[in-house]
């Protein structure tokens, strides 16, 4: 049985520099209408930054959407025309100063596909060097460094509510695990 939504009609509420706005009309399986209420987003990256320590650099700012500082890994919209690496290079530039000689994909998930299409891409980037964050000028973002270990055990004890951070943790800690047992 295919549960697919064949759209009707789509109405768009709003258009924005960062995000778009539309209700879509759908009709369901069982054949009734219903509405879908949809935030347009453009993509986006996550980096998950290791030292050659094993310290994650993360960036630690205020998310006015939740009312609070939340520690995230470095991550940054797609611009029009740009390849998720090219971003990822360049937001992990800007929002910690450091550089990656070694920059891997990793995966790539959805953030909240009950309301939302914007797209992830997670990179894993090693042989950092350090240099001068350039944040964009209505950013305050403070550069911090952890042990995975100890980013791990923030993530388990409900410490770290970010979604990027959980699955970027997550994701190198068994990242690293496999290279250790390979």
């Amino acid at each position: 049985m295919s549960f697919e939504e064949k759209t009707m009609k789509t109405e768009k509420i709003y258009e924005g520099k960062m995000l778009n706005l539309r209700i879509d009309t759908v009709e369901l399986p069982d054949k009734k209408y219903s509405k879908r209420e949809i935030v347009e987003h453009p993509g986006a990256v996550a980096i998950v930054p290791i030292t050659e320590e094993g310290e994650v650099i993360l960036v630690k700012q205020y998310r006015k959407a939740v009312e609070k500082e939340l520690l995230e890994i470095p991550a940054g919209k797609l611009e029009i025309g740009e390849e998720p690496r090219e971003t990822a290079i360049r937001e992990l530039k800007e929002e910690t100063g450091f550089s990656s000689a070694k920059i891997e994909y990793i995966t790539e998930f959805y953030t909240s596909a009950g309301f939302t299409n914007e797209k992830m891409h997670l990179f894993l980037a090693t042989e950092l060097t350090e240099g001068a964050a350039e944040p964009e000028k209505d950013e305050y973002i403070e550069v911090i460094k952890l042990d995975l270990e100890t980013l791990i055990d923030k993530v388990l004890k409900g410490e770290i509510l970010d979604s990027k951070t959980i699955i970027g943790a997550l994701i190198a800690k068994n990242h690293f695990e496999n290279k250790e047992n390979n």
